[in-house]
């Protein structure tokens, strides 16, 4: 069984998405990063752009953002978004 990603992206106005994942890519402040599986504890804001969740290979869901903030501990991201 392969390992996934748990995210749940949320807006002030609901839930925007939530599912499993191969692998997610943020829009930092500090710049663009990626969480896979198992990937270390991390907090960090975001900025204006696009969140990349990668459902497939070569399978993207796209949610496009405002900025806010993501938190990942363990296989679990949760996003607050604007």
């Amino acid at each position: 069984m392969d390992l996934k990603v748990h995210i749940q992206i949320v807006s002030p106005k609901g839930p925007l998405y939530e599912g499993d994942l191969l692998y997610a890519v943020f829009p930092g402040l500090a710049g663009e990063f990626a969480v896979y599986p198992d990937h270390a504890p991390i907090i960090s804001s975001l900025k204006k752009g696009v969140i990349r969740c990668m459902v497939e290979e070569k399978k993207e869901n796209p949610i496009e953002v405002n900025g806010g903030f993501v938190e990942v501990d363990g296989n679990r991201v949760t996003v607050c978004v604007e």
